[in-house]
């Protein structure tokens, strides 16, 4: 079993100290979104392997060592301001602390997320094309590879459509993103790739692969046997994994997300959350259905 820590909420931000008390108890309660009654509990002695993904990877630099399960990061880095990314930390904070980690860890265990790409009239294809080399460049020598996308139309993105004002990417858009994205990353020694993206952008030297493939996982794991992400959309070709976290918990707030799509139920959780309980918000109740998930 490989699990995301955490697609649906960012738990290295905000909840490094209830992981690392569940990886102690040496085990973890998970409510089913959809059937809320519904509990997984995971032993971390089942766990291969894990996915960290973050904006924020600080909060966990003084733990890692305490992490004996195999694992990599996923690390998203966008050039956004307060407008769309309200409570996302300064961007040269973050760069230091991917520096810090790859010190640590070693780059190869390090992605980088440019992801979501969009434009409007301040975040434009010219404004892109700058924090994209100049992110390769502060980031030369401590990352490997970089993952791209483009923005999905989510329920939340139509919600604050407002905020992000998004324009239509054009085919010469593409191009000058392709081109630029794809000399500076190999300026400074990196891979830059999209993962289930009908714009792949592999005409101008991208890689077109998944986030976490079944070769990635082998090396994180040292085995084999991997499904693949069937609840993703057809073109992603990621292996299963088994996501901890919980919808509408992120206080990121980011205006883009698709994890978070009720601001007023992301405060309400977020008061909920208790750092002794085994659910990431509130408590086991005696109705609840718990069983025990090995895959």
């Amino acid at each position: 079993m490989i699990l995301n820590v955490s697609g649906r909420t960012d738990i290295v931000a905000f909840y490094s100290n209830w992981f690392m008390k569940r990886l102690k108890e040496g085990y973890v309660d998970v409510r089913n979104p959809f059937y809320p009654k519904k509990v997984s509990k995971i032993y971390f002695k089942d766990v291969d392997g894990i996915v960290f993904c973050t904006k924020n990877p600080i909060p966990m630099l003084d733990k890692i060592d305490k992490i004996k399960i195999p694992f990599i990061f996923h690390i998203t880095l966008t050039p956004y301001k307060k407008d769309v990314e309200p409570n996302v930390l300064p961007k040269g904070k973050i760069i230091n602390a991917i520096k810090e980690l790859s010190k640590k860890i070693g780059k190869e265990k390090i992605w980088v997320r440019y992801d979501p790409v969009f434009i409007n009239d301040v975040y434009t294809i010219n404004y892109h094309v700058k924090n994209f080399n100049r992110m390769c460049e502060l980031l030369d020598g401590y990352v490997n590879k970089i993952i791209i996308s483009f923005l999905d139309i989510y329920q939340n993105v139509r919600y604050n459509m407002p905020y992000l004002r998004v324009k239509t990417l054009t085919d010469d858009d593409y191009k000058i993103i392709g081109t630029e994205f794809s000399n500076s990353a190999k300026k400074h020694g990196m891979t830059v790739q999209t993962c289930a993206e009908k714009q792949n952008l592999s005409e101008y030297g991208f890689i077109v692969s998944d986030c976490v493939t079944k070769e990635i996982a082998a090396t994180l794991t040292g085995k084999s046997k991997f499904k693949t992400w069937t609840a993703r959309s057809k073109k992603c070709k990621c292996v299963s994994m088994v996501d901890i976290g919980e919808y509408n918990t992120c206080p990121h707030l980011c205006r883009y997300c698709y994890a978070n799509y009720d601001e007023s139920k992301v405060k309400n959780n977020v008061k909920l959350h208790d750092d002794s309980s085994s659910l990431l918000i509130g408590n086991i109740n005696k109705s609840d259905e718990i069983k025990i998930r090995k895959n």
